[in-house]
């Protein structure tokens, strides 16, 4: 872990944010596991993927 990320947690302990941006940051990482979990049980569709299966002839 980057000790910047330590300093920048030391400083959310001693000074919260208000509770808007802890929401904000809680609903950001709920979406990120929510993603996964999709893309984990049903997968990834084809046509969301930027370099596709190449067509056989």
């Amino acid at each position: 872990m980057n000790p910047i990320w330590l300093i920048r947690m030391a400083r959310w302990a001693r000074n919260p944010p208000p509770m808007s941006r802890v929401k904000l940051v809680v609903g950001v990482v709920i979406l990120c596991f929510v993603l996964f979990g999709i893309e984990h049980f049903w997968g990834w569709p084809d046509w969301l993927t930027v370099n596709g299966k190449p067509r056989l002839r």
